[in-house]
C-alpha cells in the first residue's frame, strides 16, 4: 500500500471518528430537604461518568437556593451514550463527622438529548437528606468554592478585631 493510501485511510478514520461523536445533554431538578428545614446553600453537581481511561466531565454544578431548591444541566459530546450522575454533598444530620456526606443519585438513560441543550428535565421531587442511602459515601476534600450566605466573609468575621 503506498503511503498517499496510508495517509488517506488514517483521515478517513479520523474524520469518521468525529462524525460519530454526539453531542448529548441532560438536565436534573428538583428540592432538598434537611428534616422539615430547605436545605440552602447545599452543594450540588452534575456529572457523566466514564469507564476505562476517559476522564468523568462535570457538566454543571451549583448550590440549592434558601427554598432547597435546584436546577441543573449540561452537555458533553461522547462517541457511545453518556452516563449522567447527580451528586449532593451535604452535611444534614451528620454530626461533627470531618467532610460531607456524598449521595449519587443514576439519572435514567431516557432523559438524555441529543444536542447541546438538553430538552428534557428529570425531576427528582423532594428528598429528605436526613435519609440513609445506601452507597452512601463521604467527600473528604472540600471545594475550592463554597458560597457563604450573602454579605457574609467568614476570614473578616474570623479575624475580626485582630491586629496583625
Amino acid at each position: 500500500m503506498s503511503f498517499q493510501m496510508t495517509r488517506f485511510l488514517v483521515l478517513a478514520a479520523i474524520f469518521g471518528t468525529a462524525a460519530a461523536v454526539l453531542d448529548q445533554s441532560v438536565a436534573v431538578k428538583g428540592t432538598l430537604m434537611c428534616g422539615d428545614d430547605p436545605a440552602a446553600n447545599v452543594r450540588v453537581k452534575l456529572w457523566e461518568e466514564d469507564g476505562g481511561p476517559d476522564p468523568d466531565d462535570l457538566l454543571d454544578q451549583g448550590y440549592t437556593k434558601d427554598d432547597g431548591s435546584f436546577e441543573l444541566s449540561g452537555g458533553t459530546a461522547e462517541l457511545t451514550p453518556i452516563d449522567p450522575v447527580f451528586k449532593v454533598y451535604h452535611d444534614c444530620d451528620d454530626g461533627v463527622k470531618p467532610g460531607a456526606r456524598k449521595v449519587v443519585i443514576y439519572v435514567p438513560k431516557s432523559y438524555i438529548t441529543k444536542g447541546t441543550d438538553a430538552k428534557k428535565t428529570f425531576n427528582i421531587g423532594t428528598i429528605n437528606l436526613e435519609t440513609t442511602f445506601g452507597a452512601e459515601g463521604r467527600e473528604l476534600v472540600l471545594s475550592r468554592h463554597r458560597r457563604e450566605p450573602d454579605n457574609y466573609n467568614f476570614l473578616d468575621n474570623l479575624f475580626a478585631g485582630v491586629d496583625f
